[in-house]
């Protein structure tokens, strides 16, 4: 590339060698900087378009592009979903539960996005007499909502509200919605409620502390509706009778500092998952008419954490995590009417590691359980459970089509070594044919936020890697939850430096097991991900060979120290607050942008949106930048291309069309494959 016609050399302004312009949305210099950046990345793709098209092709090639969901019967009307061959969007149907000859369809999203860019769905409600549908969209992708209702089944949609949030929910009058809105700085801060019949909404509970959010639920038992406050390690929930949604709400249990809970009911009682003086989770309950009182049902234990508690009629079923194995599991317990133990199950897995979840079962009293499962080599399959006699059932499994088949495929778990001496898994799966029979290309994952657990998931997408030769491996870092709530907290906070030297830990332990060739290993992280992955490249730039850095956490001091912008005061809780002088020493320590060394980088492809709420797109576009102007005042004979393209009509989560969306996954791919030199072509 000639340095004098690169996007860095053009826009360089020498008074701000930060690029703090970039963040001056309304600039017309910075979309002209965006868009002469797209145009060198595009550039530069030319060579790869036909790798680009085949694996777009192939992708399409392999799955079912007509795609039915599972029927999931209410109580008067059973209701899927149904995408076309050529459809980007699904629509939504139904018929009378006594007659499936009647089929109806009453929401076609591929019809709404016709003459939009973009549309996402937020959240979507049927109200309890199934009469009327509402639903909350984004025709942008900056995450403010639309609230829209119809009548079913051809009701014309009406806009009732427009600026707020994604979430709604039904009480049982079939007439009131609830709904959130948003504060200056794009928080979920308040509860509202209105009436089909008047528009006028009334505000409900508004949360003052910045750094809670709000958030809506009802219980599987139908009679409260749950308005939740929480920031990322403290909760307060309120209740409403969902008959009665005019009454006030009720607040269950004040906030305690540092104390999480959530609930779910069952007639009679509740049931408290919470971690009062139980840093892995216990579950208690308390009765309806005494709800101070909390009573011991399931105690802390130090080998498990307790992730989730979903109430039926009979009793509940609850989701743990194993410490040990990195595992999650369902566990049902059945009552009797004094609350004794019946029957205790700890529910079969199909294999090891596995993902298994409840499915979507919305019955209070059924004796059948939906579940889904998953892994790295089998597709996601839907499953009836039966309590009665233990029978799993097969109602539906993705299909796989092309050469490459999940029984192809095999997956190991390893264990790396961090420095400070924590055992840390590692998945790697591949080709059978493959692995373990020499070091291969490969992609190593990470994300390590939030407590969120990469458990194992099958891709389509994933088998065109697969099939020419890369091992894809996934670095289950601290700051993650694979490991239950002490693996997110020993990689939070004080203690994130852990999630950085985990991912090159794992990156060690594929080479030292020489299943991962040490000279070609590409890196990805997304998000919070693209943190992970910007620290780690800082600590050891030639640690890969390339990496992908999908709309990247990377300028996490100065984002931090910004109250105004989204996000922010909601997660001083999960990195700090950097007005502490001690924090703000931490978090300068790590953030990838303040922490860049003039050393090669490798080859990096930075992705970003226009409309993102969540990681404003200037943070890739001054990762580009800087690191732009470190080669080019190296001049390099042969630097490694950095790219960066941002989705001009997109937000967090990039293009909401299913085509495009994969489209932009093939691009990256071939950005991959060309990294590990099998792309089989050259590019300047």
């Amino acid at each position: 590339m000639s340095s004098p016609n690169h996007p860095v050399a053009s826009f360089r302004r020498v008074e701000d060698p930060h690029w703090l312009w970039l963040e001056a949305r309304d600039d017309p210099m910075v979309r002209a900087f965006l868009d002469a950046a797209n145009v060198q990345s595009d550039t530069w793709f030319t060579p790869l378009e036909p790798l680009a098209e085949s694996l777009y092709q192939g992708h399409l090639a392999r799955r079912d592009l007509a795609v039915t969901s599972l029927t999931t019967p209410l109580d008067h009307y059973t209701y899927w979903s149904e995408t076309t061959a050529d459809s980007d969007y699904p629509s939504w149907w139904r018929h009378p539960n006594e007659d499936y000859r009647q089929t109806c369809c009453f929401l076609d999203l591929d019809a709404r996005a016709s003459h939009r860019s973009f549309l996402e769905i937020g959240d979507m409600a049927i109200s309890p007499d199934e009469q009327w549908l509402a639903w909350t969209e984004d025709t942008l992708g900056d995450e403010y909502f639309t609230l829209l209702i119809k009548r079913l089944p051809d009701g014309q949609p009406r806009a009732l509200l427009d600026h707020i949030g994604p979430e709604l929910i039904w009480a049982e009058d079939n007439r009131t919605l609830l709904f959130t809105r948003y504060d200056t700085t794009q928080r979920p801060d308040s509860v509202w409620r209105l009436t089909i019949d008047d528009a006028a909404s009334h505000c409900i509970l508004e949360e003052p502390d910045p750094e809670f959010w709000i958030g809506l639920g009802k219980t599987r038992s139908r009679q409260w509706l749950v308005v939740e406050s929480a920031s990322k390690d403290t909760t307060e929930c309120h209740l409403i009778p969902a008959a009665l949604p005019a009454t006030p709400a009720f607040c269950f249990r004040q906030r305690e500092p540092g104390v999480e809970y959530a609930l779910e009911h069952r007639p009679g009682h509740f049931y408290v998952l919470n971690n009062r003086a139980a840093p892995h989770f216990r579950l208690d309950r308390a009765e309806e008419a005494h709800p101070d009182t909390w009573l011991p049902l399931i105690e802390h234990r130090s080998t498990h954490t307790l992730e989730g508690v979903d109430a039926f009629d009979w009793g509940l079923v609850l989701t743990e995590r194993d410490h040990d194995e990195a595992q999650v599991r369902l566990r049902t317990i059945e009552f009797a009417s004094d609350h004794s133990v019946t029957r205790d199950t700890l529910l079969p897995l199909p294999d090891t590691p596995c993902s298994q979840h409840l499915g979507e079962t919305p019955h209070f009293q059924t004796r059948y359980l939906r579940l889904q499962e998953e892994s790295f080599t089998q597709p996601l399959q839907w499953l009836e459970y039966g309590l009665d006699t233990g029978e799993r059932r097969l109602l539906k499994r993705q299909a796989v089509h092309g050469n490459l088949q999940p029984d192809q495929l095999t997956a190991r778990r390893l264990w790396a070594t961090s420095p400070d001496g924590e055992r840390i898994p590692v998945s790697i799966v591949a080709r059978r044919d493959h692995l373990g029979q020499g070091p291969l290309p490969t992609l190593l994952y990470g994300y390590g936020a939030y407590g969120e657990a990469l458990d194992p998931w099958f891709s389509i997408a994933r088998l065109e890697l697969l099939d020419r030769g890369v091992a894809f491996a996934v670095a289950h870092v601290r700051g993650g939850g694979e490991r239950g709530e002490p693996w997110y907290l020993n990689g939070k906070l004080a203690h994130k430096e852990n999630s950085f030297s985990d991912f090159l830990a794992a990156r060690e332990a594929l080479i030292d097991s020489e299943l991962a060739d040490s000279e070609r290993i590409v890196a990805y992280g997304a998000s919070a991900g693209g943190l992970l992955v910007g620290a780690s490249l800082n600590l050891a730039p030639d640690a890969f060979c390339a990496a992908v850095l999908d709309v990247p956490f990377v300028d996490v001091l100065r984002t931090m120290d910004n109250p105004d912008l989204p996000l922010t005061t909601a997660e001083y809780t999960e990195w700090g607050n950097p007005s502490d002088p001690v924090v703000r020493q931490r978090i300068a320590a790590y953030s990838p942008l303040d922490n860049l060394v003039d050393r090669p980088y490798p080859s990096l492809f930075l992705q970003a949106s226009w409309h993102d709420s969540r990681v404003p797109y200037w943070e890739a576009a001054k990762l580009y930048a800087r690191l732009n102007d470190l080669q080019l005042a190296r001049q390099s004979a042969t630097p490694h291309p950095i790219l960066l393209h941002t989705e001009m009509e997109a937000g967090h989560g990039g293009a909401s069309g299913r085509f495009q969306a994969w489209r932009d996954n093939a691009r990256q791919d071939a950005f991959i494959l060309w990294a590990l030199g099998l792309a089989d072509i050259s590019t300047s």
